[in-house]
């Protein structure tokens, strides 16, 4: 049997990689680049997409919403981009997905609440995240963290070097409860190293593993929590938006 069984069902795992329904069980005659940019940056993705000569190739249909699948040519190379929707389990659906049809190595980006007093708009690398989601728990066996990919980082980081940009490593906390994040959970974290919060980080990471892919993320920071008596929204980042792209598509060239 490949299934770990435990009285609460999150926590248990089967170790078969595939399942009655598979990512590319459509079939569609769908060849992404190996190269993607899968980012948290709202409509951006599109508006760039638009205005700088990306041809939309195909689109993934939710309940809800249709995610245009675009391929940019970048320095020479393709590069699939796509819009990230928020929450670890629609998020590790799509890129579960874009891996199914071609995608290996994978750089995202998006704004995090600060638990620390960084500045908003700070760009921050996180190297693990601390699974408080649902998602990543379908794709690895229970833990308390996933870490990043190695290589990932390296890429990342470059990148970052690159644009001459300060940066620091930090430990991130992935989790569902936006509106469960109390202050007690707060300081808890806050006391076991994680430095900002967000919502979709350890799921990618776990989703990518399984599925023999390559992912990392740039965060940069939107609100704060940093003062739990005093929450501030900030501009949640909005100012960062076009260069945490630009910063995507220079770290997945480097993969």
């Amino acid at each position: 049997m490949s299934i770990f069984k435990n009285d609460i069902p999150i926590l248990e795992y089967d170790t078969d990689a595939s399942a009655v329904i598979m990512p590319d069980h459509e079939g569609l005659d769908l060849h992404l680049p190996k190269k993607a940019v899968f980012a948290f940056l709202g409509e951006h993705i599109d508006a760039y997409a638009q205005s700088n000569g990306a041809v939309q190739v195909s689109e993934f249909l939710s309940a809800t919403k249709r995610y245009p699948i675009y391929i940019k040519t970048y320095k020479g190379e393709e590069i699939c981009l796509c819009q990230a929707p928020v929450g670890a389990a629609p998020a590790a659906q799509l890129l579960d997905w874009l891996i199914g049809y071609g995608v290996r190595e994978i750089i995202s980006a998006g704004s995090c609440g600060a638990l620390e007093s960084f500045p908003e708009n700070t760009f921050l690398v996180p190297c693990r995240a601390l699974r408080d989601e649902g998602a990543s728990y379908h794709y690895a066996p229970p833990s308390r963290f996933m870490d990043i990919n190695s290589t990932a980082l390296a890429a990342i980081e470059k990148a970052l070097t690159a644009h001459g940009l300060p940066y620091r490593e930090v430990t991130t906390w992935s989790t569902d409860g936006f509106y469960r994040e109390t202050k007690a959970k707060v300081a808890y974290r806050k006391a076991e190293g994680c430095s900002v919060v967000e919502m979709e980080c350890s799921a990618l990471a776990a989703c990518a593993a399984l599925r023999g892919a390559v992912w990392g993320e740039i965060l940069f920071t939107g609100d704060t929590l940093a003062d739990v008596e005093k929450y501030d929204e900030r501009g949640f980042g909005g100012d960062s938006f076009a260069y945490a792209l630009q910063l995507c598509l220079d770290a997945v060239l480097l993969m």
